[in-house]
């Protein structure tokens, strides 16, 4: 039988994270290391930005493979906008 939790205690999850910038873009460049060089469009402009992207976590220990083309979901810090994360590979 399971211990009855005591009041005021959380359960420990997920981070929630609120200061994530998480845009839409395809992936121009590889490079050595899991780095990718990724295209995106902060607006529905034609003006572009490059930024620099590697694999998140999750994505590396599964195996996902991205390949140059591939659009992708990025994530973005607020301090440094020319560094994201990969999140999500879109079929």
């Amino acid at each position: 039988m399971r211990k009855p939790r005591k009041p005021g205690r959380r359960r420990s999850g997920p981070k929630i994270e609120k200061d994530k910038i998480e845009l839409e873009g395809v992936v121009t460049q590889t490079y050595r290391g899991g780095v990718f060089e990724v295209e995106v469009s902060p607006d529905a402009s034609e003006a572009t930005m490059k930024l620099t992207a590697t694999l998140c976590g999750k994505m590396r220990s599964r195996y996902i493979k991205v390949t140059t083309g591939d659009r992708v979901k990025v994530e973005l810090s607020p301090y440094d906008l020319t560094r994201g994360r990969i999140v999500y590979r879109m079929r």
